[in-house]
């Protein structure tokens, strides 16, 4: 078991490892220059130069790429007769470290990951990522429950009354779920209920999870406008699992035990909830667990439209500002937290599957 698991760590490790190579590379040789991004109208040769340089930006791609290795990593190196190289050494304020020992000119230290600052705001990278994130995950579990009730309920439904309207029903929502694009669904959505049949819904087009009091006295959770962008993020999940609870119990429900409890007498619906749908389980909670883990990592276009303060809104407003540490902090972040997802899932896997750990 302890090996599956270290393998299983160490796959993870190299995933994002190759991420984080990737991140960037990509992100240094893109066009654009976030030095005079920052300046503007009063960009000049020599202004830009200092910007560059107080950004490490005038450094050969390699050595921004250690530099960027070390600010990274939990325990790192760097010599102290080069300080300026790393980022949480001349931004102590920002990236606290402790000094474990010192080899000559080479101390290594530990502190946390630093994933630098904003070019924009100057605010660390971490603290972006800390305020945006919790508005992710309450859209993503909301939706995620949205489509796991709804799926899973249209799903028994579809498979107790196979090619019956229901069944077709569900059939003809789900293709449509899954064929609409992401983009499209949340316009769409958002001009018909939230425009058209607004004086019903009494629904925003535009919302956060917070909104300040009219009276300037404070924020307060409006759960209203969590209702759309939910409802709209849940349509793809929704489409997968309707169908795939319908197969899974239709495969239950012709298996041998199903048919030899409803010889000894027990009510249809007790053999439904308490035999055939836990056993149509298995395959629908792997799905949702996939599905979960994708809309933690941030809905971006759905977040967009509807001005959802999340991950998406990070990403999107960090590439239009060039602002390079945002973004890429968010997508390491984001693919972390699939890393540990699947992890864990394997290892869940594992422990209810011993079969699994020799693979």
């Amino acid at each position: 078991m302890l090996g599956y698991v270290a393998r299983r760590l160490l796959y993870g490790l190299l995933v994002v490892f190759g991420v984080v190579t990737l991140v960037f590379f990509l992100f240094n040789i893109l066009p654009g220059d976030p030095a005079r991004m920052m300046l503007g109208q009063r960009a000049d040769a020599e202004s830009i130069a200092m910007i560059n340089r107080d950004l490490g930006r005038d450094r050969p791609v390699a050595v921004q790429y250690v530099a960027y290795l070390n600010d990274l990593a939990p325990v790192s190196l760097h010599n102290n007769a080069d300080p300026e190289h790393y980022f949480y050494l001349s931004d102590e304020k920002y990236a606290p470290y402790a000094t474990l020992f010192t080899i000559g000119n080479t101390t290594v230290v530990a502190k946390q990951p630093y994933l630098r600052r904003s070019y924009q705001s100057k605010r660390k990278v971490s603290e972006v990522i800390a305020a945006a994130f919790p508005q992710t995950a309450m859209l993503a579990v909301v939706a995620m429950a949205f489509a796991l009730i709804v799926g899973i309920l249209l799903g028994v439904l579809s498979a107790l009354h196979k090619d019956s309207w229901i069944d077709r029903l569900a059939l003809v929502l789900s293709t449509l779920g899954m064929s609409l694009p992401s983009f499209f669904a949340a316009i769409l959505i958002a001009w018909l209920f939230a425009y058209v049949l607004a004086d019903f819904t009494h629904l925003n087009m535009f919302g956060n999870l917070y909104t300040v009091d009219d009276y300037g006295t404070g924020e307060y959770i409006d759960l209203k406008n969590l209702i759309l962008p939910a409802f709209t993020l849940g349509i793809r999940p929704l489409a997968t699992l309707t169908q795939l609870t319908k197969n899974s119990m239709l495969e239950v429900l012709s298996q041998d035990h199903i048919r030899t409890a409803r010889a000894k007498g027990l009510k249809w619906r007790r053999v439904v909830l308490h035999h055939a749908l836990r056993g149509a389980m298995n395959p629908v909670v792997t799905s949702a667990s996939g599905w979960l883990a994708s809309l933690l990592a941030g809905a971006v276009f759905v977040e967009y439209v509807f001005d959802w303060k999340g991950m998406g809104i990070v990403i999107v407003d960090g590439l239009e500002k060039y602002d390079f540490p945002v973004v890429m902090g968010a997508i390491l972040f984001v693919c972390l937290l699939i890393v540990v997802i699947n992890i864990v899932t394997d290892i869940l896997y594992a422990v209810l599957d011993p079969r699994v750990r020799v693979r």
